[in-house]
């Protein structure tokens, strides 16, 4: 049994760097921090060029001879579409929330977080899915490497496991040095892969007769050039993974270190930091898929790409074993599985990056959710879950790799589409429409091909979406103001009540007229048996947007007719916002106040669900319990009173 010593050690390990009080923004950097952007690009790399060691194989199942044509299409919409977009996200959203908070500036409300919800599922679709799939695809070059086969084979699941949980450790331990392993990775792997395509364009060179076989081979399965061109048009999305990159790229973004006068606000050198790690991050992945795609169709026969096959998820690590010998193959399985392995950190890297942005600020994830090592833990376990249920199989988890990443993309060329449209960019506008109808092509066509995806999406949303309101639920009468301004006359106000029984009254503003305030004080001193020389208060509460959980809140005094101070207070929640208020001026007077309201008519359960959803509905006892949750010393707290 651990010791209660032990458990808070454990405790204050995990929820190390947690803070008491939330904060609306997530970067507390400075913008000038951070790595130079060629290291960071190695750390999105780890994801982006990674997918090498499994995308020639999926092209070549996918569009079979004509896979270096529809890789051409794939490298012309990731030059000429996903990069302008990033780029531009880049520029909109210079903090790591990426088209996503682009996009949530659009809607207000419940449907504006709604909204988020779906696409965040597609994020830990597309994010996790990096994980487990990247994990998946280093066992298999592990098992079919020679040496190792006969070892390893049938323990596909349990290998991928222990992968998964090395990279959770990682992150246990700390990422502070994970940026300089990603830079040895990269470096290696993508020099021994120039090694192995170098080799391969020699063999196709050398034996000209392999260019003239695929060229009569495509005449004669497609036709006229034109033909081909169409079809690989049509195969071309289902190469999507080639494209995986760009949304991790900007969601590390605050790791990109930026010029020394970059402020928060405004981080031009992060900015323009982050735009050479997509630009140069874009050509090179374009150079490698292009000329891997060549080289694997020329040079392995069509067999050992199907299940089975040699070539099967590790085309360039067939081609290594087959022209390099088995050394030099050993040493490129042990790179490629090194970096498939590492690749789930830069997916984890932006998942603990992003989820934390949106889910504690909804008041739809427990308030640990903002520390690190908790999220590892959780979304480990997943990793662990997802692997079990595809049992370890690269090719069943293509599908919703690829709808998590295109959906990611759309929405993002949609996003930039409208900001350039507001931004009275006619251009942009038309190039940014374009480029997003050409992804939603992309996209249907890749979920009619393989509608698993978006079942396994569907999956992560409503768990996602399930979680969260049960979390809201669970965190409803949490206390919740981040910070309180006032305004001078509220202070003046709240100074002069200091050295005398403080007595505020909780009105509903209706007409504001004379007749409304002194109606209402009339009503609320005989109800309680206000003495007649005791001051009063009035306190208003505007409601701004109820789906909001954190928020903060400004305070304007005025007086009325003059003769009724009332202070009036902009929230997400009237109960909140008047417990946040009780509790500040208890702080600052050293008195405990008094609020008075009447009871609510209707039904409690209707009114409470009003609470929940609009900020509004049965105030008086939530009050009360707001304050009693925030404050455990029953001596301490305000008084409430409703009659």
């Amino acid at each position: 049994m651990a010791t209660p010593a032990r458990t808070s050690r454990l405790r204050a390990w995990l929820l190390e760097g947690l803070t008491d009080r939330p904060k609306q923004q997530s970067h507390a950097d400075t913008a000038h921090e951070g790595r130079p952007w060629w290291r960071v690009m190695c750390l999105t790399g780890l994801d982006y060029f990674s997918t090498l060691g499994y995308q020639p194989g999926i092209a070549a199942l996918a569009a079979g001879l004509l896979s270096p044509v529809a890789t051409i299409v794939l490298v012309l919409l990731t030059l000429f579409g996903a990069l302008p977009v990033y780029r531009r996200v880049a520029e909109e959203s210079p903090h790591g929330e990426g088209s996503i908070a682009m996009l949530e500036r659009l809607l207000s409300f419940w449907k504006g977080k709604l909204f988020v919800l779906t696409l965040l599922g597609f994020a830990a679709t597309d994010f996790l899915i990096t994980i487990t799939l990247s994990a998946a695809d280093a066992t298999a070059h592990m098992v079919e490497n020679p040496h190792l086969t006969s070892t390893l084979h049938g323990h596909e699941v349990l290998i991928t496991l222990i992968l998964v949980a090395l990279l959770g450790a990682v992150f246990l331990k700390g990422f502070s040095e994970a940026i300089g392993v990603a830079v040895v990775l990269v470096a290696t792997y993508l020099a021994l892969n120039v090694v192995v395509i170098a080799v391969g364009m020699w063999q196709v060179i050398s034996e000209p007769h392999v260019i003239a076989d695929w060229s009569d081979a495509l005449t004669t399965e497609h036709g006229n050039p034109f033909m081909m061109i169409a079809i690989a048009l049509i195969v071309f999305p289902k190469l999507a993974l080639g494209m995986s990159g760009f949304e991790t790229g900007v969601a590390v973004m605050p790791h990109v270190q930026g010029d020394a006068d970059d402020t928060p606000d405004k981080p031009a050198g992060r900015i323009r930091g982050t735009k050479k790690l997509l630009t140069t991050a874009a050509v090179i992945m374009s150079v490698f898929l292009i000329t891997s795609s060549f080289i694997t169709t020329l040079l392995i026969p069509a067999d050992q790409f199907k299940p089975g096959g040699e070539a099967n998820g590790r085309a360039l690590a067939y081609l290594a074993h087959e022209h390099l010998g088995s050394a030099f193959g050993t040493v490129y399985d042990v790179s490629t599985i090194l970096i498939l392995w590492f690749a789930g950190a830069s997916a984890m890297a932006g998942l603990l990056n992003l989820m934390p942005r949106y889910l504690p600020r909804y008041g739809m994830a427990p308030h640990w959710a903002r520390a690190l090592r908790p999220m590892v833990i959780v979304f480990t376990l997943i990793a662990f879950l997802v692997t079990w249920l595809f049992n370890a199989d690269v090719d069943a988890q293509g599908g919703a790799y690829a709808t998590g990443v295109l959906v990611l993309i759309t929405s993002a060329a949609v996003a930039v589409t409208i900001a350039a449209r507001k931004a009275g960019q006619r251009g942009w506008t038309i190039g940014f429409g374009v480029i997003a109808a050409v992804l939603v092509y992309t996209t249907a066509v890749n979920v009619v091909e393989r509608p698993d995806g978006v079942k396994i999406g569907a999956c992560f949303i409503a768990g996602i979406m399930a979680l969260s309101l049960l979390s809201r639920l669970a965190r409803v009468f949490e206390l919740r103001v981040t910070h309180i301004e006032l305004d001078d006359m509220a202070q003046r106000f709240i100074r002069d009540t200091a050295n005398r029984t403080i007595r505020f009254i909780a009105n509903e503003p209706d007409k504001r007229d004379l007749t409304e305030y002194r109606q209402k004080k009339q009503q609320i001193r005989a109800d309680n048996d206000i003495p007649s020389e005791d001051d009063v208060m009035f306190v208003e509460v505007t409601v701004l947007d109820a789906s909001e959980f954190e928020s903060g809140m400004r305070v304007r005094g005025e007086v009325l007719h003059d003769r009724y101070r009332v202070l009036t207070l902009e929230s997400s929640s009237i109960p909140n916002a008047l417990a946040a208020l009780l509790l500040y001026v208890r702080d600052e007077t050293g008195q405990r106040p008094h609020i008075y309201f009447e009871w609510t008519e209707g039904n409690p359960m209707a009114n409470f669900l009003r609470f929940f959803l609009f900020g509004q509905g049965e105030v008086a006892p939530v009050t009360r319990e707001v304050i009693r949750e925030a404050e455990p010393d029953r001596a301490r707290r305000p008084h409430v009173h409703a009659g």
